[in-house]
């Protein structure tokens, strides 16, 4: 498989709900989420994790990435969580309000304790202001994976509406953007609370996609197609990225030292770019 993994759609899913937990086996998401902590009331965590655990471990999900989202170790659940998803069929486990690098090697020192049988990866959510100002140094831990950005809790905690076009998120966006790409990690957008407004939830996708975010987080299935739509290059990006390494290709073995394709100028940036598209649609192809 191609070293990009498509991260398009990456879908919450609430654990305690055992006929959604059903369903997600159907959903065409690239990766689930089985929550924990927010969708999850307190008298239900103990099933929750039960069922998460039996869900993740069953083989059943197909090709889709699996993670966890547990409580936060502060918690009287936390812990547990994080134990439990340590031995389980899972790629990562999600971390809510993760603050600073000293919390991630907290989480990554309980997943270790846990004697797991491989070593599990963390997504850190990014949705503080703390966090915010620290993400630099939380993207360029090893541990971390992915960083989720948790807009909901980021608008409540900067006191920010929550508006079309996300302009108040959007300096805080492009800081967890940039330390991102620093790490060379991928980033995923926070969640569109509108389930009913598609035509909202695709110009936000969209937005998101435009600023570099390498897929959205979901709260509702119906999400999942337009997230797949948006973060997918088409027919027409793909064959116009092979002809501009075609191009490029001809030029060099011609000795040429300026490329053209269609009038424009072509350089290596413009031949990576290319080749990162080819990559995400075979990699998005071999998920079928």
């Amino acid at each position: 498989m191609s070293a990009l993994r498509p991260r398009r759609s990456v879908l919450y899913m609430p654990a305690a709900n055992e006929r959604a937990l059903e369903k997600a086996k159907g959903i065409p998401a690239d990766a689930i989420i089985f929550d924990l902590e927010d969708a999850v009331s307190p008298d239900a965590k103990d099933l929750a994790r039960a069922q998460a655990i039996a869900a993740v471990n069953s083989g059943e999900y197909g090709k889709r990435e699996l993670t966890i989202r547990c409580n936060a170790l502060a918690t009287p659940w936390g812990h547990a969580d994080v134990a439990a998803a340590a031995k389980a069929c899972v790629s990562a486990v999600v971390i809510p309000k993760i603050n600073s690098v000293a919390e991630v090697n907290e989480v990554s020192a309980a997943l270790d304790a846990a004697s797991a049988p491989k070593e599990i990866l963390i997504w850190a959510m990014i949705e503080t202001p703390t966090a915010i100002m620290d993400c630099r140094a939380i993207a360029a831990h090893p541990r971390v994976a992915v960083l989720v950005m948790g807009t909901n809790d980021l608008a409540k905690e900067l006191r920010a509406a929550q508006v079309s076009g996300r302009h108040p998120l959007v300096p805080s966006l492009h800081m967890a953007l940039l330390a991102a790409r620093e790490a060379d990690k991928p980033i995923l957008d926070g969640v569109y609370n509108d389930i009913k407004n598609a035509d909202g939830f695709r110009a936000e996708s969209v937005q998101g996609a435009e600023m570099g975010f390498d897929g959205k987080t979901l709260i509702h299935p119906d999400q999942v197609g337009i997230a797949n739509e948006v973060w997918s290059p088409s027919e027409d990006e793909v064959a116009h990225a092979r002809e501009v390494i075609a191009a490029f290709d001809e030029a060099l073995a011609a000795g040429k030292g300026v490329v053209q394709l269609n009038g424009r100028m072509i350089e290596n940036l413009h031949v990576a770019n290319a080749q990162r598209a080819i990559a995400i649609a075979e990699a998005i192809a071999e998920l079928a």
